[in-house]
């Protein structure tokens, strides 16, 4: 039985379709990237550093030729997107046992709830957008047309891997937190995190 998930959602530019480090995409969608290549689909995602020179520099190529610029997010930002996520998880009943807010995508641990992972992660996207435009913080803000919103500072899809066992939940909760550590940042404490005290002996049931 599934009890939480591993979520990853990306900011816009993050992870191209076909990025030299491998993609969950099928295909090239976007007309600007189409020509950088196919879809690199693959389970086995490089890492950034793992690339050689020319694969870095065909990946900057094709940042540069999106039609926004790729999604950096700042601390202040960080913050209003740890609030979103704060407001939505208090008002629909969410457990989420870890968060890491990166620079270019978020890392979440959630435990499970009667919606599909993939509402979820977008309500908690479109959650974190709202407060983002609240505090006046999008990233795209400067790129919206006169009177209307910002264009989606999020990759359209999520990454996601289905925890169904005690071991996976804490392998993935520590994993996220000692996210930010390995990139040279300050662990991150949140304070409506929900504690993971482990799972229901008896029957468990999911709200």
């Amino acid at each position: 039985m599934v009890h939480g998930y591993h979520v990853i959602l990306p900011c816009y530019g993050f992870w191209l379709p076909n990025d030299p480090r491998g993609s969950w995409s099928d295909f090239v969608a976007r007309w600007e990237l189409v020509r950088f290549g196919r879809s690199t689909k693959s389970r086995e995602q490089r890492r950034l550093i793992d690339l050689t020179e020319d694969e870095r520099a065909q990946r900057e190529l094709a940042r540069a030729a999106l039609l926004y610029p790729p999604v950096r997010l700042t601390g202040l930002q960080a913050l209003s997107i740890a609030k979103g996520f704060a407001t939505a998880a208090a008002k629909n009943g969410y457990s989420i046992w870890a968060c890491s807010i990166m620079p270019e995508h978020v890392h979440l641990v959630i435990g499970r709830h009667t919606y599909k992972v993939e509402q979820l992660a977008n309500l908690l996207k479109g959650a974190a957008t709202r407060q983002l435009n609240e505090d006046h913080r999008h990233p795209l803000a400067e790129c919206a047309k006169p009177g209307q919103r910002p264009p989606c500072m999020w990759a359209s899809r999520q990454w996601k891997v289905y925890l169904d066992r005690e071991e996976a939940i804490e392998n993935a909760i520590a994993y996220v937190l000692d996210n930010p550590i390995k990139e040279g940042k300050q662990p991150q404490r949140w304070s409506w995190i929900t504690p993971y005290t482990g799972l229901d002996a008896g029957w468990t049931t999911y709200h």
